[in-house]
């Protein structure tokens, strides 16, 4: 896949809309919200929801702690019991001992519709500062702490730019969703 000669930026607040949860508020380039995740338990919650404004459960997002190991699995449209479905894509942490760096292997769940192709994650532990690239090393999005008029906003919010834009929004939020709960910002 190509990059596309528009990329789209989106503003990702590390917040919920409702005053006492943990959750996320992604804002498009007009200002609106478009995707929120609204948590009332503690941060890097077992279970989280992504929505669209309105409500719409767009994906169901679950941690599977095999031993001690910690990976996620998405639900695309959840709303059924996730326990009884296969999962639309699966996260992987990629285990590097003695490196600062955060790799995560994204692999899409066959389907008739979807391809077989992932995604990958590379950051720095502790840091909000992420690239998602596809399976061929291509740059899909790329994530930073967002500058105002040149001054640096809080860790607590990110500029988030799409560069192939011709992907589905909703996975890729997903996506940076399970990014965050593995960096507990979430």
């Amino acid at each position: 896949m190509t990059a596309d000669s528009n990329p789209e930026t989106f503003t990702v607040w590390m917040k919920s809309l409702i005053m006492q949860g943990n959750g996320l508020t992604v804002f498009n380039g007009n200002g609106q919200i478009v995707y929120r995740i609204d948590n009332y338990d503690e941060k890097s919650s077992r279970e989280v929801f992504l929505m669209d404004l309105r409500g719409k459960l767009l994906f169901t997002l679950r941690r599977k702690r095999i031993w001690f190991l910690c990976d996620w699995e998405g639900y695309k449209d959840g709303g059924v019991n996730t326990e009884e479905i296969k999962p639309f894509f699966r996260v992987k942490r990629v285990l590097r001992f003695i490196s600062k760096k955060l790799r995560c292997d994204v692999k899409l769940c066959e389907g008739e519709s979807r391809p077989s192709f992932g995604y990958r994650f590379e950051g720095i532990w502790g840091r909000t500062a992420f690239r998602i690239l596809d399976s061929h090393g291509g740059l899909v999005a790329e994530a930073k702490r967002k500058q105002s008029l040149g001054v640096q906003l809080g860790e607590d919010v990110m500029s988030l730019v799409l560069i192939q834009t011709n992907l589905d929004h909703s996975l890729l939020m997903a996506l940076v969703t399970v990014y965050l709960l593995i960096q507990h910002r979430i």
